[in-house]
């Protein structure tokens, strides 16, 4: 039997292997997708490179974009990454590490690559519950993806695939996503979070996703296997 392929967006961070890892573990053969896109840091595209071989995708393509022309992000433009900010804080509002329209261009281009290699399924490690600050993870957006993707390609109309998006860590907490993925054998040393890393590679544990990461592993009483200042 054939096995099913799944396009998987893969950052590099907890969210993404996790994600990646429950692909794997449903049966699906991995088509890691990362992209390089004019992020402040190369840092999470090998996070991506070494978690795709951990999980022994069958091919990890990363895709070339500058969305630096565009900008109005702190992860994309000079605006500074916030630092210290309360639980509260994080919980509300859309923070300035939003980038404009990012998942939807992420998605689009998984969409592209399923349509290509004939992949009915994509998974992405959108989650709602630890910060639900970012417009686009929200399951809400997905299902309207999902259903846009079914009426522009070629291979949808013509009845040949039906898109599927998974978001199996849509409504878990960070501490929960942990759990699972320590279950499915997920080596989190491998991974990468942290918005604003120093110049020699440690994660600063102030920025919203560090924290966030650290708050995660805390509730799960596991110890966080990255560096981190101090």
């Amino acid at each position: 039997m054939t096995q099913r392929k799944a396009v998987v967006l893969l950052s590099g961070g907890v969210d993404s292997a996790t994600a990646a890892a429950i692909a794997r573990w449903e049966g699906f053969e991995i088509y890691a997708l990362s992209f390089r896109y004019g992020q402040r840091h190369e840092l999470e595209i090998e996070a991506a490179k070494r978690v795709a071989a951990f999980l022994r995708a069958k091919d990890h393509l990363i895709i070339d974009f500058d969305l630096r022309a565009i900008g109005g992000s702190a992860l994309t433009d000079e605006i500074a990454v916030p630092k210290g900010r309360s639980r509260e804080e994080i919980s509300h509002g859309i923070p300035v590490t939003y980038v404009p329209a990012r998942n939807t261009i992420f998605l689009a281009f998984a969409l592209a690559l399923a349509e290509k290699i004939q992949a009915e399924d994509i998974f992405f490690g959108a989650n709602v519950l630890d910060f639900s600050g970012y417009p686009d993870c929200r399951g809400e957006y997905i299902r309207a993806f999902e259903k846009m993707a079914n009426l522009a390609t070629k291979a949808g109309v013509e009845g040949k695939t039906k898109i599927k998006v998974h978001t199996p860590l849509i409504e878990m907490t960070k501490a929960e996503i942990i759990k699972k993925g320590m279950e499915l054998g997920v080596d989190y040393s491998l991974t990468w979070s942290c918005y604003d890393p120093t110049e020699d590679g440690l994660a600063c544990g102030l920025c919203d996703s560090c924290q966030l990461r650290l708050k995660g592993f805390k509730e799960a009483r596991m110890k966080d296997p990255i560096r981190y200042v101090g």
